[in-house]
């Protein structure tokens, strides 16, 4: 189902807790539902974006939309600054990003998975796990 954007600071400042599956599946759910309904306007969406303080991202992947619960960044190279918009906040700020990341997360299924993603797709996900920490861009 379609959530509500979540906009208060202080909520979006807490740290998400683990997912935990099969328990937060629906979550994913509602979280992948908005982010279809804000697709003209949104790559990304993580879970407290909708209210839900759960460590669930789901972003476009170059036209196919992918989810990842408990994502981990366990490498990063090539820092660049770049200029990023949210959802949850006005207007744009500046961001340090990284060009390639090497991400560890858990399918739907339950599943580990460890794979690297690189130019824009990273952006979006680092952006998400920023917002999965309590970072607020």
């Amino acid at each position: 189902m379609v959530q509500p954007i979540m906009q208060d600071v202080l909520f979006l400042a807490r740290k998400a807790r683990p997912a935990v599956l099969p328990d937060d599946i629906a979550i994913a759910d509602d979280l992948l539902a908005t982010l279809r309904a804000h697709a003209e306007g949104c790559v990304g969406m993580a879970a407290n974006m909708i209210g839900q303080s759960v460590a669930i991202i789901a972003f476009d992947n170059d036209g196919v939309y992918e989810e990842m619960f408990n994502p981990i960044i366990l490498k990063q190279s090539g820092v660049y600054l770049a200029e990023e918009g949210c959802l949850s906040l006005q207007g744009t700020r500046p961001v340090k990003r990284c060009r390639s990341i090497k991400v560890q997360w858990q399918t739907r299924a339950g599943k580990p998975r460890i794979k690297t993603f690189t130019g824009f797709t990273a952006q979006i996900i680092q952006h998400e796990i920023d917002h999965l920490n309590g970072i607020i861009i």
